[in-house]
């Protein structure tokens, strides 16, 4: 009736753990800001064809968003700066990278987790 789980998702309560996705919410100074709501500002601009935002440490608000898209014919900071104006005061994007490509799993999701990776290998 129900699926099988493998055993590392269930924790020792019986309760599923979530893998991966969990991580995909930033917690920037007590405040929950989806990833999604700042991607669809980013991609409505006409510059960029792709976004993507992960959370990154900061040593004040403990995480922060770091916006990473593909674009082209326009400045980061102008971009960042762009966004920043048509989101919340607790959404704001800390900082933005243009990139060629965002790499991508063989199924052509976004591998979120190796955006993040570096950043996260820094802080410890």
């Amino acid at each position: 009736m129900f699926p099988e789980f493998p055993d590392q998702l269930i924790d020792p309560d019986g309760f599923l753990v979530l893998m991966d996705r969990s991580k995909d919410m930033i917690n920037s100074g007590g405040f929950n800001v989806f990833p999604a709501d700042l991607e669809a500002v980013l991609t409505s601009h006409p510059q960029v064809s792709e976004a993507a935002v992960v959370a990154i440490p900061d040593p004040e608000w403990g995480e922060t968003p770091l916006a990473i898209v593909v674009a082209e014919g326009i400045e980061a900071e102008a971009l960042r700066s762009w966004a920043n104006a048509r989101l919340g005061k607790t959404q704001r994007i800390a900082r933005l990278e243009i990139r060629a490509e965002l790499p991508r799993s063989e199924i052509g999701k976004v591998l979120k987790r190796e955006l993040r990776a570096p950043y996260w290998e820094e802080a410890t």
